[in-house]
């Protein structure tokens, strides 16, 4: 799978239902070179005022990848 082709997916929180963010980059471990996370920018909702906006989601709290969608859990944002 290509990076694009993540990066196309909807990342979905599987505690809420809703969708975290789009993703804009991937943090790889430069030693083994395996994916270590990925870098999502955060939805906007009606709120200008947010300081973060980029949302760092592990690998491992990947759910599943499918063909639509991204799910992930344990989300604290």
């Amino acid at each position: 799978m290509r990076l694009s082709e993540i990066q196309n997916k909807d990342v979905i929180n599987i505690n809420t239902g809703m969708k975290v963010g789009n993703i804009i980059d991937v943090k790889v471990n430069s030693e083994t070179g395996k994916i270590e996370s990925l870098i999502l920018e955060k939805k906007k909702f009606s709120s200008f005022f947010s300081s973060n906006d980029e949302i760092e989601i592990y690998w491992n709290q990947i759910n599943k990848i499918g063909e639509d969608v991204i799910l992930v859990e344990s989300l604290t944002i």
